[in-house]
Formats: structure tokens, C-alpha cells, sequence
């Protein structure tokens, strides 16, 4: 299993759901970067558990320790480890699928792949895995932050309530005023009053998470393979229920024509740029200096308090009962994550374009 993340900017997570706890060791990032542990809380507080009446009651400040990597403030250039501790575990919640796989989890495909799995909320399959990516990508803002890079994420839909307003009309200071993190008043209360009914009903819903990175040097990304849209997409995808991505125009841009979606140059000052930025901010895979922006599609939350028909480890027909806490719409929370993985991803590649130049 393969749990490292990155090229020069480098992460290695580890820690299960209900073990004793979770953490990430960072390596490349360049010493002399001034680590803000207050901030690094901050970005945890957004995306831990128990946050209001519509994510998952499991209580859990996760605190954190730097173990190492940081002296008196500074990164010192050698690998940064993180943990954060567990401490609101309910493992006894799990018992009843100890031998049943939840229908849409990762149960099936562990027990299939390695003949042994945690069953206790998921273990290593746990979203409480990307406490350590938050962690991580922190840092990677900072680093991004001497650069004058710049990365915000909002809900921009949950369920079939939709933000129809483009990300230039938006005011992202307001993205954390509200319990679902839309920075649109009207739109967010809409979202609250939908996953709180469908809440109440003991189901879930999806949701798409939206992200702006402003600030983006031109010259990112490598060419063939290693597109900076290519690298962001996989970083996407392999946060838990990312179900689709797009960047830029997206699917929406096969409507247009090509005169109406290519992005005219023209120079303002000394810097050459797009008129419109279908392209998302990258063309050729290499970003181009304008804003880059995506979309990610989260699908509904698998675990639902109903009873589901499903086998258990024998083949035979079993009930799965919802037990447990759980989100109703995994996306309040998934917005600290989503910017994580960009930060993370953008860090990488600054520091592999500087590296390829003499």
C-alpha cells in the first residue's frame, strides 16, 4: 500500500480512524519557512468532526504535536512529523459489520485485496485520514504563502441546491461565516435546510466543492504526464467519495464553440494575459498566471442510518444496519481538504520548477 504523496514536496501519512492516532511526515519542504502552529489548528478546527448540527458528532479537537523538523519557529530543511491523537473512538459502534461489508465502502475491496481489514469505522479507508493531509497541506500554504500564493475553496452545491454565481462575484471572507461554507448567504442557508432535513430523514447527500488558486506563477506543471491539471485531478481523486473533477470550462466548455473558448492574450504591463480563462488557468498543461479553478463532485456519504441488503464475508445474504456517526454531506468539511491537496500539489511543483532551471 502505497501512502506517500508528491515529488520534491513530500507526504507520508499513517494512522487509522480508531487507532491511537493519525500523523504525516513532510520531506523536501525547504528549511527557513516560518511554521504557524496557530494556523496549522486552525486549518484542523475546519475539518474536524463535530463542528454543528449537520457533520458527524464525534468529538475530536485534534491537536496536533510537531515531533520534529522545526526549531524555534523555522522549518530546518529536514523531514517535519506530525500527530495527532485519537481520542473519541466508539469502536464498539463498528461491531455489528465485523464480518458484513457496508454497501459503497471500501469493506469488500480491503478485505478482497489484502484478506484483512480494520473494520472499526474504516480504519485506514477512513476520511479521518485527511486530518493528516490538512496537516500537511498547512504547511505547504505557508511555504505557498512567500510566494504570493493564495488558495480558497467554498461548497459551491449540495445536493440539487446550486451557487450559480461565477467565483469573481464572491467574497471568500465569507466562506467560514456560515455551518455548510458557502459565501453566499441566501445559497448557504438553502444548503443548511436541505442536509439537515435530509439528515432527519436518515439518509445523505453529495455535493461540489469549488477552488480558486490565485497568485500561481506561470511555468507550473510538467509537460505529457505530469500536467499540473493531471496532478491536481489525482490529488482530487483520492480524497474519500470524490466521485468526478473538472477544471476550467470543464464539461460545460464541449457547448461552446472554439471562438468562443479560446482565451485572447494581450499584455498588461510587463505581464502577458488571458481575457477569459476558460483554460482554468493551465494550457499546455503548464499553468499560465491566471487564476486556476475546479470543481470537485462529492457523491453521497455511503454509511445511512437505514438497514441495506448486503453479504457478509462468507458470501451469505446479510442486513447492515446504519450505526455509528456520520456526516449527512461530507462537503463543509471536504473544503479544508480540497485546499490541502491543492496546496500540497502547488508546493510540489514550485519547487520542481525551480529545480529545472539553471
Amino acid at each position: 500500500m502505497r501512502n506517500t504523496f508528491g515529488n520534491i514536496f513530500t507526504i507520508t501519512t499513517f494512522g487509522e480512524s480508531h487507532g491511537r492516532g493519525l500523523g504525516v511526515i513532510i520531506d523536501g519542504c525547504p528549511a527557513g519557512v516560518k511554521i504557524d502552529e496557530d494556523f496549522i489548528r486552525t486549518e484542523l478546527q475546519r475539518r474536524k468532526p463535530g463542528q454543528s448540527k449537520i457533520t458527524t458528532q464525534r468529538k475530536e479537537e485534534d491537536n496536533f504535536e510537531i515531533l520534529s523538523g522545526v526549531f524555534e519557529g523555522q522549518s530546518t530543511g529536514t523531514p517535519i512529523a506530525m500527530v495527532i491523537y485519537n481520542t473519541d473512538q466508539k469502536s464498539k459502534d463498528y461491531s455489528h459489520i465485523a464480518d458484513k461489508f457496508r454497501p459503497s465502502h471500501a469493506d469488500y475491496t480491503y478485505h478482497e485485496k489484502f484478506g484483512v481489514r480494520d473494520y472499526r469505522g474504516g480504519g485506514r479507508s477512513s476520511a479521518r485520514e485527511t486530518a493528516a493531509r490538512v496537516a500537511a497541506g498547512a504547511v505547504a500554504k505557508l511555504l505557498l504563502a512567500s510566494y504570493g500564493v493564495s488558495i480558497n475553496a467554498y461548497v459551491s452545491q449540495a445536493g440539487a441546491v446550486k451557487l450559480e454565481k461565477p467565483y469573481q462575484e464572491l467574497d471568500f471572507s465569507q466562506t467560514e461565516s456560515n455551518i455548510v461554507r458557502c459565501p453566499d448567504t441566501d445559497t448557504a442557508d438553502q444548503m443548511i435546510e436541505l442536509i439537515d432535513q435530509v439528515r432527519k430523514e436518515r439518509d445523505t447527500i453529495g455535493g461540489v466543492v469549488s477552488c480558486v488558486a490565485k497568485g500561481v506563477p506561470v511555468g507550473l506543471g510538467e509537460p505529457v504526464f505530469d500536467r499540473l491539471h493531471a496532478v491536481l485531478g489525482h490529488a482530487m481523486l483520492s480524497i474519500n467519495a470524490v466521485k468526478g473533477f473538472e477544471f476550467g470550462s470543464g464539461f460545460e466548455g464541449v457547448t461552446m464553440k472554439g471562438s468562443q473558448h479560446n482565451d485572447a492574450f494581450y499584455t498588461e504591463g510587463d505581464k502577458v494575459r488571458t481575457r477569459t480563462n476558460h483554460s482554468g488557468g493551465i494550457q499546455g498543461g503548464i499553468s499560465n498566471g491566471e487564476d486556476i479553478y475546479f470543481k470537485v463532485a462529492f457523491k453521497p456519504v455511503a454509511t445511512i442510518m437505514q438497514d441495506q441488503e448486503s453479504v457478509n464475508a462468507r458470501g451469505e445474504t446479510a442486513t447492515v444496519s446504519g450505526k455509528g456517526r456520520h456526516d449527512p454531506c461530507v462537503v463543509p468539511r471536504a473544503v479544508p481538504i480540497v485546499e490541502a491537496m491543492c496546496a500540497l500539489v502547488l508546493a510540489d511543483n514550485l519547487l520542481l520548477n525551480r529545480s529545472s532551471k539553471i
